[in-house]
């Protein structure tokens, strides 16, 4: 087993002796002469492709075809398309039927990397699949058989995404048949300077430069890096170094130069953990979305007491990090000052929040429609921008839109 491990690891130049590495290499082999359904779990920038390709090359299905699939990268609209074909007319723009994915690696192999990108009507479509070999094409009603091994791949965590209502518990289970976790590069040793000295070598020939060499002190602040890209990540560094320092050694000083002083790895747990871009928006964007509530709630409110009694006398506005500290002794130019601000707010930036401040408002839910209804209203309606807005993908802002069935006819103009 030794030596075929040595093989394999020549054969898809993965480079490294750590223990975890070597173990998923040989479950990797063991499970490649089955038939049985493989999913490979770790960080992006892990290489589980390279995983992928060793169980079809051991399989039964090497003679055939091998696809590698990105389901994050095809729009929800067209993804049942591209895995089961269509059938000529089956939508706007189908002039002619065609092939699916699952349809040209027929005795091949399919794999389909960040599976947890999969909308829930085609994960059941991947079900039957799995299943029973049987799919059939968009605007056909003929079912069609196929053998093709399916191997998945994800960085995300699926139990998690299984509480949250975001992919099918069944199919979890079908693709887990096998799990094969591939370890980050921070838990590797040794296998950080293997590599560092390998991409050297590789950029030194390409650039017509000599190989950089590393400093023990330079080896210490390496291997101490989290990684969160990581071999992928590492790989650029040493090509940036390789390119733009013209020294042989590669010095603490030079190493630091190109390590981002934020690594997104020591932020907490949760965020660690998940890494989900929705769970992400959500912590930077509700509490100023929160803040901004109070503060124009509160300004209503003063405005509101202004009108009705032509005076200032109730502390409404209290001591707050943006606007400032407001009491009963303000003076009259601070008043004055106070009013000219608050004349200067837009109609509807007052509007955009118009109930009370209450903690049944403070759901993510509600605070998240409102968030979105208020960005299609301001872009009229594109999603493009809308979503540029949110910063957040425009197929996640579709997703959402869905969710709460919001009526984007309203917003255009």
């Amino acid at each position: 087993m030794k030596e075929d491990l040595q093989y394999i690891k020549q054969r898809f130049n993965i480079i490294g002796n750590s223990p975890l590495l070597n173990r998923a290499i040989e479950i990797a082999m063991q499970v490649a002469s089955t038939d049985l359904s493989v999913l490979i779990m770790g960080e992006s920038g892990t290489g589980k492709e390279s995983f992928s390709k060793i169980i079809h090359t051991l399989s039964p299905y090497r003679h055939g075809s091998f696809i590698a699939i990105n389901c994050g990268a095809i729009p929800e609209g067209t993804i049942d398309s591209e895995l089961f074909g269509h059938e000529k007319g089956a939508f706007t723009g189908a002039l002619e039927s065609r092939k699916g994915y699952f349809e040209e690696a027929n005795g091949g192999t399919i794999f389909l990397d960040e599976i947890g990108e999969m909308p829930l009507g085609t994960q059941t479509r991947l079900l039957r699949v799995l299943e029973y070999g049987e799919y059939v094409r968009v605007g056909s009603s003929n079912v069609q058989k196929t053998s093709v091994r399916v191997v998945a791949a994800t960085h995300v965590d699926l139990l998690y995404a299984i509480q949250q209502g975001k992919f099918r518990e069944d199919l979890y289970y079908r693709l887990n048949t096998v799990p094969i976790h591939i370890p980050p590069l921070r838990e590797r040793g040794a296998d950080i300077i293997q590599l560092f000295h390998k991409f050297s070598s590789d950029f030194a020939t390409k650039y017509r430069v000599k190989p950089l060499e590393i400093s023990s002190d330079a080896k210490d602040i390496l291997c101490g890096y989290s990684f969160p890209g990581n071999i992928r990540q590492l790989k650029n560094i040493v090509e940036q170094m390789s390119l733009l320092e013209g020294v042989a050694m590669a010095t603490p000083k030079v190493i630091e130069k190109y390590l981002p002083k934020v690594q997104s790895h020591t932020l907490p747990v949760l965020y660690k953990k998940w890494q989900d871009n929705e769970l992400i928006e959500k912590e930077y964007i509700y509490p100023i979305l929160f803040d901004l509530k109070r503060e124009v709630t509160e300004l209503k409110a003063l405005m509101l007491n202004f009108m009705e009694s032509g005076s200032m006398k109730s502390p409404i506005i209290k001591e707050h990090t943006r606007l400032g500290a407001y009491s009963d002794q303000v003076n009259t130019s601070k008043k004055i000052h106070f009013l000219d601000t608050a004349q200067s707010f837009k109609e509807d930036d007052l509007n955009c929040i118009n109930t009370p401040y209450t903690a049944e408002n403070l759901s993510m839910e509600a605070q998240e429609q409102a968030l979105i209804r208020r960005s299609l209203q301001k872009n009229h309606g594109n999603r493009k921008s809308a979503a540029d807005d949110l910063g957040i993908s425009e197929r996640t802002l579709y997703r959402k839109i869905k969710q709460y069935e919001i009526e984007e006819s309203g917003f255009k103009q």
